[in-house]
């Protein structure tokens, strides 16, 4: 059972790399995506926030959109650092599934993005298992497992 907790994050980390070499080429494709959240996300507070600071900006925050889940994909590859790369692949997923899920009209699509956010808490409280860096470098206990 220990070797699936290994599996798991390092799948978890191929989830991340896949989208984030999506955009190594280039981002321009996100910028109508940023652009159209503000108009359909329904939080109060977030949907002004995407309007005022997020939109204007795309640029600045597709790219550290990608940094981010290149950064995630691998720590969570390699094992280490794994429940602060955990945690902010959490904290990525979470952004996604608040403001890019709403552009699907589909409901059933947007558990996608949801599924991100629990895959990654998944990692967070499992930790990183028996095949990891974080055991060989005796990381501090709570960014190991």
């Amino acid at each position: 059972m220990d070797a699936w907790t290994s599996v798991f994050r390092i799948a978890v980390g191929g989830y991340w790399l896949y989208f984030a070499s999506q955009k190594w080429t280039g981002v321009e494709w996100v910028r109508p995506l940023i652009q159209k959240a503000p108009g359909v996300n329904p939080i109060p507070g977030l949907h002004e926030l995407l309007a005022v600071l997020v939109a204007p900006n795309w640029f600045i925050f597709a790219v550290l959109q990608t940094a981010g889940e290149t950064t995630v994909a691998v720590l969570l590859i390699l094992g280490l650092f794994t429940r602060a790369a955990a945690l902010l692949g959490l904290l990525l997923a979470a952004g996604l599934a608040l403001t890019i899920a709403f552009l699907d009209a589909d409901i059933g699509s947007r558990w996608l993005y949801y599924l991100a956010v629990l895959v990654n808490a998944q990692v967070l409280f499992a930790g990183a298992g028996p095949l990891a860096l974080d055991r060989r470098f005796g990381g501090r206990r709570w960014l190991a497992s």
